[in-house]
């Protein structure tokens, strides 16, 4: 049994203070690289991840997240990097293949000893002409669907500790 990835899937939490120190190039490249080892509908790989660290960039992507949510201030809490994570036309499966591509990207920041935290919005992100206008620069095409983003980044705050489990979370019948 390979209890080690049992212990990062347990004891990875939302972090949501980071240090504003960029993260190197091995630990991104380690994140993003789960990602790309996450489980999709019939094996399509139909999901696209951007890294996002340019501080221009970082600024942009921040701002329109911010401007959804409708509130100002940093809705990524400060992390030096964004990952989003998009569906392309050819991902069948839609948000589900995003969402596992996201959430190995969790658990490996976890384990690679950085923080993260799952980050709403990316779909209405990239329906609006500002997210349209930021796959233009980048070069993707414009019909990438936002599924996910995070924030990724040193935890600058304790390591939240899990709450309890609840009964009957999980059944065998």
């Amino acid at each position: 049994m390979k209890t080690e990835a049992l212990e990062v899937l347990k004891n990875r939490r939302a972090i949501r203070k980071y240090k504003p120190e960029q993260i190197t190039d091995e630990e991104l490249n380690a994140v993003l690289e789960a990602g790309t080892y996450a489980p999709t509908g019939v094996g399509t790989q139909g999901v696209q991840i951007i890294a996002v660290q340019t501080p221009e960039y970082l600024s942009r992507v921040k701002a329109l997240n911010a401007k959804i949510l409708g509130r100002e201030g940093d809705p990524y809490y400060g992390a030096p990097t964004v990952v989003l994570v998009l569906e392309t036309e050819e991902c069948r499966t839609h948000t589900y293949d995003g969402s596992a591509v996201c959430t190995n990207m969790l658990n490996a920041a976890y384990a690679v000893g950085l923080g993260s935290c799952w980050i709403h919005r990316c779909k209405e992100m990239f329906e609006t002409e500002e997210g349209k206008e930021l796959l233009r620069e980048w070069g993707l095409p414009e019909n990438l669907k936002g599924v996910a983003s995070m924030a990724l980044g040193y935890p600058d705050c304790e390591h939240p500790q899990a709450k309890p489990r609840r009964e009957g979370y999980a059944i065998k019948v």
